[in-house]
C-alpha cells in the first residue's frame, strides 16, 4: 500500500512533479482526427480556436496498416501547429492489451510529451491499468525531459471498468477525467442495441390505459408512449465518481452525424447531469456542443440575480415567486464559475453573458 504522503511524489526520478489539481480548461468538445488521413491532418491548423480539444485518434478508427502512419502524423502536427493557449491537443492511444500501445507511449512522450496534454486510454477495466499507465508516463516523461506532468482520460467501455468508476477517477494524480464509451459498453454488457450512444425507440414507458365505457381498462385503446435515456445510470455514476475525486466526466461520440436534434438533446441530458463536455466526430457537432455545453445568457442573468440577493450564500430569498437559499446559491455559482471560465476564452460568450 502507498502512503498517502508518496502519492503526489513522482514515480520516476527526473518525472515531472504530479499536479495536485486538475486544470479547469473549457473542455466542451474534443474533436476527433485520423493523424493518418492528410486530408483531416491539413485541417488541424484551421481547428485550434475552434474547437476547445483537438485529439489525434490512434486507436479504433485507425486500420492496422497506419497505424504506424497515425503516430508518426501526430508527432509531425504536434511539433508543426501552435496551438495557443485555448485549444488543447490531446490523443486516444491504442488498447493496453494491443502490440501498438508502447510504441505509441514511447514515440510521442519522449518526441512531444510538451506538447500534448492529455493521453486518453481506451477500455480502462481498473485501477491496475492508470497505475501502469502512470509509472510508463513517468519513466518515458523523465527521460524526453518533459517539463509537466501529461493528464490520463479513462474511457468507460466494458461492464468492469463500469463496476470500478470510483476507483479508476481516484487511481493517480494524473487522472483528468472519464468519458463514456457507450458502443464498447454497450456489447460488454450485452444490450440489444447497435446504435452508438443516444436512445432506443424499444427502451420506454407507456401510459396507464385509460378505462372503457365499462370502467374495465381499455388495454387496445390509445396510449402514450415515452422514451427513456438507455445511459441515465451510467452517466449520472460516471458524474459522482468524477466529481469525488476533482476530475471531470465526458459524454462520448454521438453516432448519427445527420441527426443533430437527437445529439443535441443527448448532449444536453449529459450537460444538466454533470458532464462538462462531450466527443465531437464532425465539425458539425463542435458547434452543438459548444452551444450546449455553455449556460445560456438566462440562466447566467438568473445565477446573478442570486448571487446579488444574497452576496454570502446564507439565509433565503423570493425571486420571481420562488425560493433562493444556500443549496440553489450553490447551483447558481457553479453556473457563473462555468460562464466565466468560458468566456475568457470565448469573446462571442462573453459579450453575450455581460448583455444578460
Amino acid at each position: 500500500m502507498r502512503s498517502a504522503k508518496d502519492f503526489f511524489a513522482p514515480l520516476a526520478v527526473g518525472a515531472p512533479t504530479p499536479v495536485t489539481e486538475v486544470p479547469a480548461r473549457p473542455s466542451r468538445m474534443i474533436h476527433f482526427f485520423d493523424p493518418s488521413n492528410p486530408k483531416m491532418a491539413a485541417k488541424v491548423p484551421d481547428m485550434v480556436g475552434v474547437s476547445d480539444v483537438l485529439l489525434g485518434n490512434l486507436e479504433d478508427a485507425v486500420v492496422a496498416d497506419k497505424k504506424e502512419a497515425a503516430r508518426e502524423g501526430l508527432v509531425q502536427i504536434a511539433k508543426d501547429v501552435d496551438f495557443g493557449e485555448h485549444t488543447q491537443l490531446w490523443t486516444r492511444i491504442n488498447s493496453l492489451d494491443s502490440p501498438w500501445v508502447l510504441d505509441d507511449l514511447t514515440r510521442l512522450v519522449t518526441e512531444v510529451g510538451d506538447q500534448l496534454d492529455v493521453i486518453m486510454v481506451p477500455k480502462v477495466q481498473g485501477p491496475e491499468d492508470i497505475h501502469y499507465i502512470d509509472r510508463i508516463l513517468a519513466q518515458l516523461e523523465a527521460k524526453g525531459g518533459v517539463q509537466r506532468p501529461i493528464l490520463v482520460h479513462a474511457i468507460l467501455e466494458t461492464a468492469r471498468g463500469m463496476a470500478n468508476v470510483e476507483e479508476i477517477a481516484g487511481a493517480s494524480p494524473r487522472m483528468q477525467g472519464i468519458s463514456l464509451g457507450p458502443a464498447d459498453l454497450a456489447a460488454d454488457r450485452r444490450m440489444k442495441t447497435t446504435r452508438v450512444g443516444g436512445g432506443h425507440p424499444g427502451y420506454l414507458v407507456r401510459q396507464d390505459p385509460a378505462k372503457g365505457l365499462d370502467g374495465a381498462p381499455d388495454y387496445t385503446g390509445e396510449r402514450s408512449v415515452f422514451q427513456q435515456d438507455l445511459w441515465h445510470y451510467t452517466i449520472a455514476r460516471m458524474v459522482d465518481a468524477c466529481a469525488m475525486h476533482g476530475i471531470f466526466p465526458f459524454y462520448g461520440p454521438f453516432g448519427d452525424i445527420k441527426d443533430t436534434v437527437a445529439c443535441e438533446d443527448q448532449f444536453r441530458n449529459a450537460f444538466l447531469l454533470g458532464c462538462v463536455g462531450a466527443w465531437s466526430l464532425h465539425p458539425v457537432q463542435i458547434e452543438i456542443a459548444k452551444k450546449v455545453f455553455s449556460p445560456t445568457a438566462e440562466d447566467v442573468a438568473h445565477a446573478r440575480r442570486v448571487k446579488e440577493a444574497m452576496p454570502d450564500g446564507r439565509g433565503a430569498v423570493m425571486i420571481d415567486g420562488k425560493m433562493e437559499d444556500d443549496a440553489s446559491f450553490k447551483q447558481c455559482m457553479v453556473v457563473l464559475e462555468l460562464a466565466e471560465r468560458l468566456s475568457a476564452n470565448d469573446p462571442e460568450l462573453a459579450t453575450m453573458y455581460e448583455e444578460a
